[in-house]
């Protein structure tokens, strides 16, 4: 049998015209199921595949959305950081079924333009950020001009950029909330406040705090995200007794797993003498000893907003923020 290699020899086969070869490909409901039906079946039989990148050529597409981790302020951290992990994979599983392929860059911005280059350079039909990092200006800027991106991180007012995140500051207030009503009164605070994210959720811990008098608020360590470089300081900060406070807020999952192994080291117990509550809600929570309390993101419902509002936005469409409410985990650690 013989092979066909082109469109026009398809069209040919079929007695009609390239055009509507493509468009019965491409299931246009502008020709009909039955002609529709038999083309592709000549198609399979004759082991044509038509060409993706010219069909993409020709509607102005990629066929590709680009996702972006942007580390300004952490530049350690790695794409195999647990976190990315898991929102990676739930984004690819999503655009995957809509037919996209995912374009992955760990970014370290060294300039003011380095999103303007990435969005410049018609590599990609749209982008989704994951995380803020320091960036949000130069978020905003792009955003003001280029519709088709969504990012995953916090929310404030009057932020030009279109993002999918949990409340963080409600987050923070509810875990330190959770270790005040277990009669913590000394808190310490886990993270680095550069990130929105993560200021959000220090102001949150500082407004619990507030609320039941503790006016001076937590201990601030402003502990890496990468567990290899927190633990180093964290232990250190542990290692002083007469500064170990009574509860952690932990920033993330990452970070608070870090603080448990400097604990294990010293021999305090968790959560007898220190509780210990992260934030994320991330699997790997479940094995940590003693399993992880936590402050849980509802990442596969962000990873389909995300993914949602992007290709709204391609079609034209304009979207608004999302802000998910956070839910208090409560294991072992607190």
């Amino acid at each position: 049998m013989t092979r066909i290699r082109n469109i026009k020899q398809l069209a040919d086969l079929a007695g009609v015209s390239t055009g509507t070869v493509s468009r019965a490909l491409a299931d246009s409901h502008l020709i009909s199921a039955g002609t529709r039906a038999r083309i592709k079946a000549l198609a399979d039989e004759h082991g044509y595949r038509p060409n993706i990148m010219a069909r993409n050529l020709r509607i102005q597409r990629t066929g590709a959305i680009g996702v972006l981790i942007p580390l300004g302020h952490q530049t350690g951290q790695h794409i195999s950081d647990p976190f990315f992990i898991t929102m990676l994979g739930l984004l690819a599983d999503s655009l995957t079924e809509r037919g996209y392929d995912l374009l992955l860059s760990r970014v370290i911005p060294t300039d003011g333009g380095w999103l303007e280059k990435v969005v410049d350079s018609g590599r990609v039909d749209g982008l989704i950020v994951i995380g803020q990092s320091d960036q949000a200006d130069a978020l905003d800027k792009v955003a003001a001009r280029y519709r088709p991106m969504v990012v995953w991180g916090g929310y404030q007012a009057g932020q030009v950029h279109c993002s999918v995140g949990s409340d963080n500051r409600l987050g923070g207030d509810i875990a330190a909330t959770h270790l005040i009503e277990g009669g913590c009164r000394r808190i310490a605070f886990f993270g680095d406040p550069r990130a929105l994210e993560i200021s959000q959720r220090l102001q949150g811990c500082r407004d619990a705090m507030a609320r039941v008098g503790l006016t001076d608020g937590p201990t601030v360590l402003p502990a890496q995200l990468v567990a290899e470089a927190a633990h180093p300081d964290i232990a250190r900060f542990l290692g002083d007794s007469s500064q170990r406070p009574q509860g952690i807020v932990a920033a993330s999952d990452v970070i608070a797993m870090s603080a448990l192994r400097a604990l294990a080291e010293y021999g305090v117990a968790v959560p007898d003498d220190i509780r210990v509550i992260g934030f994320d809600g991330l699997a790997i929570g479940e094995q940590t000893v003693p399993r992880l309390s936590t402050i849980r993101q509802d990442l596969t419902r962000g990873a389909e907003h995300l993914v949602d509002m992007l290709l709204r936005r391609i079609g034209g469409d304009d979207t608004e923020s999302v802000v998910m409410m956070p839910e208090l985990v409560v294991r072992a650690s607190s």
